[in-house]
């Protein structure tokens, strides 16, 4: 009875934790360039399948239920999201794989975010509030004229151009393990140093930016299948509680 509990409860945290990431999901479905993250899980083994010190302890019945469900490290779901013209000329979304470089407080991290906008220093900076510079293929801050922010452009290597004038150019990376990449907060990334990785081939899009790779209606769908699978194990239980209460306080007293 009591290995029931157990199993209901691991249950009850592991969706509980699923519950929270697709809520997250939802809550970025508009944040530009955003991931959103996966749930990952696998089955527990019995003491007797873990350790071989606790092979006497094996039971046939036992070994068939498992010993629950544990949660794994969230990965990241690097699939291209869609593109949206903005008409925004400094906006530009990558059209395959590839990353861009900022520079966050002195640390480099990756992003597929290319809300672009020239802060008054002229740094081309990620226009998400926090301001980290955007970097060129060499991992140096992109300087720009400043004043000649209506008549920049983005080409389709990267190249900005201040009134017809080539002034620098995006750098945009290629990550051969998408795996490695871990999330920083936002639509930041933290991977490998800039410095080992190769550019990337892919095609710029300029005013455009890549929307979230989240479906409102397929992570809604998950959530409401979270939710009942998180009430069954919570109701399992619950109805496995009422059980041993009657076991001790009933089935007790008549023995």
């Amino acid at each position: 009875m009591l290995y029931g509990l157990y199993l209901s409860a691991t249950g009850v945290m592991t969706n509980s934790y699923r519950q929270d990431v697709i809520a997250n999901n939802l809550a970025n479905a508009q944040t530009v360039g955003f991931k959103k993250d996966l749930t990952l899980f696998k089955q527990r083994g019995t003491a007797a399948e873990e350790s071989p010190a606790h092979a006497d302890w094996t039971d046939p019945l036992m070994d068939k239920m498992g010993g629950g469900t544990f949660a794994m490290p969230i990965a990241v779901d690097t699939t291209q999201g869609e593109l949206e013209h903005t008409g925004s000329n400094l906006d530009t979304a990558i059209d395959g794989d590839g990353y861009f470089a900022v520079d966050a407080n002195g640390k480099q991290r990756l992003t597929r975010n290319g809300e672009f906008m020239i802060d008054r220093d002229g740094n081309l900076v990620l226009a998400d509030g926090r301001g980290e510079k955007v970097l060129d293929p060499t991992g140096k801050p992109i300087q720009l004229d400043s004043s000649a922010a209506n008549v920049t452009s983005i080409g389709q290597d990267g190249q900005i151009t201040q009134a017809g004038k080539v002034v620098n150019k995006i750098g945009m990376f290629s990550v051969p393990d998408p795996t490695s990449l871990k999330k920083e907060g936002g639509t930041l990334l933290s991977g490998p140093d800039i410095s080992q990785l190769s550019p990337s081939n892919s095609t710029l899009r300029s005013e455009f930016l890549e929307n979230a790779n989240v479906d409102p209606a397929t992570e809604m769908a998950a959530l409401m299948d979270t939710q009942r699978q998180l009430e069954a194990n919570a109701n399992m239980i619950k109805y496995q509680d009422q059980t041993l209460d009657e076991l001790v306080n009933t089935v007790g007293k008549i023995s």
